[in-house]
């Protein structure tokens, strides 16, 4: 299965998590490569705070999907730090989700290549084990 996520769904779910930032003093937003950079960038603009090259106390760390862990579990310890996904196919226990996907649902967001779709979803699967 297939879920096209469109560009009027990133804005709403930018805005969304900065209602759940805004009372939050963050020492900067940092975005995991390649997935969480289009949101950092957003949340930075919105939030009025600065993008961070890697994540430091204090700092909301996002990304674009949670499914397996390996990504954020990096980060997890970082003292004082939030953490935020636009999909999590599992339910949050420590990070926070904008929504719930269904495992088997491969996500495609606005600044992909859906030329590429098929290339991508298998390049990760591989790289995560999960074929």
């Amino acid at each position: 299965m297939i879920n096209y996520f469109t560009w009027s769904e990133f804005d709403k779910s930018v805005e969304h998590i900065a209602n759940k930032c805004k009372f939050y003093e963050f020492s900067g937003i940092y975005g995991v490569p390649r997935g969480g950079l289009c949101l950092a960038v957003a949340l930075s603009h919105k939030l009025q705070i600065n993008l961070i090259n890697e994540p430091t106390k204090n700092s909301l760390i996002v990304d674009d999907v949670y499914e397996t862990g390996i990504t954020l579990n990096n980060f997890k310890n970082i003292e004082g730090a939030m953490f935020f996904v636009l999909f999590s196919k599992i339910k949050p226990t420590w990070w926070n989700s904008v929504f719930i996907s269904d495992k088997n649902k491969w996500i495609v967001f606005p600044w992909e290549n859906t030329l590429n779709l098929e290339i991508d979803r298998n390049e990760y699967f591989n790289k995560r084990g999960l074929s």
